[in-house]
């Protein structure tokens, strides 16, 4: 049969990539076309008919400087699905995109499937509307959507979270913590204090002073920054005088004794290593920007270890609440020895279990193939 993968970041890419060699592995027959990066196209073993860096433009400025890159790509895209006529679409998040190719597949009448829905739970619910509409199956990484989106009329399985298995992969053969202090030449006798301000640079540049302030405040740890993907590294140097580590985010969260994380899947990967953790997001800081937030989004928390387990396990300082001080109490109330420590990661303990140990690109593969099959 012929699928039609959309993925349009690097963690949709990523995913991607899992799935593709799910389905290739159970269709022999498969014929694969896609928008995504480079892990994709060696699952694939083709080029992406659009590479994720030509598409990855996030936020209402910078989709608007773009746009006729973006339209560019829709009309590409559109394009293919006609000519390429795949027995399947299948969309990983990316939802602005995504919905409009899911849009003129079902046109064509071909069914979509949305594995990584959008999280549209905790704002932009009007997208529920058009998902309803288009997609055939959503095949959800997060137990809590399936009540939520059959409450809505869609059709939803839950296939595990991709994030589990990969951990587990990736920590089974992590080089000794001395290998890694030694490859990035870091002081081995404190405990390191991973800092990881986030993705963009808004985030890097709201965030990171608070952290650097916070971390001077605990002289017993060594901080340590993890430098993300594409981020020119000067940026770190303009906020903070602690040394980066770039492309080791995983190592160095997990050799850590305590972090503060940007909310995002972060928090949910620091969880799964075990290292209790603080979320902070600034943004502009201001309380009326929370106001807004707080208006807008209608889930009781943001970070995804609180929302799995319905529960709070850890700390969510936003915007006006994010400030020096606050991080700085959390931070002390999870060092090691506190109770505060003990009963984050028996939460964490709690979130591991109700995410279950399926291996979801696996489970999404079979939902899809069997489905088009019956």
């Amino acid at each position: 049969m012929k699928y039609f993968v959309s993925a349009g970041e690097a963690s949709g890419d990523l995913h991607g990539a899992s799935l593709v060699r799910e389905i290739v592995r159970l269709d022999s027959d498969a014929e694969i076309t896609f928008l995504g990066g480079d892990s994709m196209a060696l699952a694939a073993g083709k080029a992406p008919l659009i590479h994720y860096r030509d598409m990855a433009f996030v936020g209402f400025s910078e989709v608007v400087r773009h746009l006729g890159k973006v339209l560019g790509n829709l009309k590409t895209a559109k394009k293919a699905i006609e000519s390429f006529r795949p027995d399947a679409l299948v969309l990983i998040d990316y939802p602005s995109f995504n919905l409009r190719l899911a849009a003129y597949a079902c046109s064509l009448g071909i069914p979509v499937y949305y594995y990584i829905s959008p999280k549209v739970w905790a704002w932009k619910e009007w997208r529920v509307k058009d998902m309803r509409r288009y997609c055939r199956m959503i095949l959800s990484i997060l137990p809590f959507e399936v009540g939520y989106f059959r409450n809505k009329g869609l059709e939803v399985t839950y296939v595990g979270n991709p994030s589990v298995e990969e951990v587990d992969a990736r920590e089974a053969v992590l080089p000794p913590r001395g290998e890694f202090l030694l490859r990035h030449s870091l002081p081995d006798g404190k405990p390191l204090l991973a800092l990881v301000p986030g993705s963009r640079v808004g985030e890097i540049r709201n965030n990171l002073p608070i952290m650097d302030a916070v971390a001077r405040r605990f002289p017993q740890f060594t901080p340590v920054i993890a430098g993300a993907p594409g981020i020119d590294m000067s940026l770190y140097s303009r906020f903070s005088a602690f040394p980066v580590v770039a492309g080791a985010t995983f190592e160095l969260v997990r050799n850590s004794s305590a972090a503060l994380v940007t909310s995002g899947t972060a928090t949910l990967e620091t969880a799964l290593l075990g290292t209790p953790q603080v979320v902070c997001y600034r943004s502009n800081g201001s309380r009326l920007s929370r106001k807004i937030m707080e208006r807008f989004i209608k889930c009781d928390f943001v970070s995804l270890p609180n929302l799995i387990a319905g529960r709070e396990i850890v700390k969510e300082l936003l915007l006006d609440r994010c400030t020096e001080q606050t991080v700085a109490a959390e931070l002390a109330r999870i060092m090691p020895g506190t109770e505060g420590r003990d009963e984050m990661l028996r939460g964490y303990a709690r979130m591991r279990g109700i995410l279950g140990s399926s291996t979801s690109a696996s489970a999404a593969a079979t939902a899809i193939i069997s489905d088009l099959r019956r």
